[in-house]
């Protein structure tokens, strides 16, 4: 598997703002190769409709066949990439481009509220209980400052999962890291 899929064509975002889409492709992700049967059922669809959006996944190379696991019956597919990735501000060149930015942004949002509602402290250990959570800081700082936040923030994520890789407690963490001007004020 890839590490990044860089999308710089406005298209090729859309075809993941989906819902069940975006849904599928975090499934085959975080859990590995699937048949749409299989990921229907997780999700509560028709293998119809998941095999309908995972053709769409694949025409836009976010997914692929499993060769090596072949079901004789039916295709399995597996994620290409880890992360897919875009440059806003070459994707803010047109509307369309802006449109598909702020739709990703938005269900990525909502992704995280669903994430926040469902997690139930009494189901993990006080450890985890303790670690999980969401932090939310104001800084002043310029793009570059920003930009470098973001890069230094996902160089040390690759140094703890190279680090405690293997280790006995270990569990997939959902990691969420943004960062937004605040909206300026108006001046009278």
């Amino acid at each position: 598997m890839q590490e990044s899929y860089k999308i710089t064509d406005p298209q090729v975002l859309r075809a993941v703002t989906h819902p069940l889409r975006a849904r599928l492709l975090g499934l085959l992700r975080a859990d590995g190769p699937a048949t749409a049967s299989e990921l229907g059922r997780k999700m509560g669809e028709s293998s119809g409709s998941t095999s309908y959006h995972l053709r769409e996944l694949f025409k836009f190379g976010f997914i692929e066949e499993d060769d090596d696991r072949r079901d004789g019956r039916e295709r399995r597919w597996r994620a290409r990439h880890r992360y897919t990735s875009w440059n806003s501000r070459e994707m803010a060149g047109t509307a369309e481009g802006r449109e598909v930015i702020r739709v990703m942004r938005l269900w990525q949002a909502e992704a995280l509220g669903q994430i926040v509602q469902e997690f139930d402290e009494s189901e993990w250990s006080p450890e985890w209980v303790e670690t999980a959570g969401l932090s939310d800081h104001i800084a002043e700082l310029p793009p570059a400052g920003l930009a470098e936040f973001m890069a230094r923030t996902d160089e040390v994520l690759r140094e703890l999962i190279a680090r405690h890789a293997g280790a006995p407690d270990i569990e997939q963490v959902r990691i969420w890291v943004g960062g937004f001007p605040r909206a300026r004020e108006e001046k009278s």
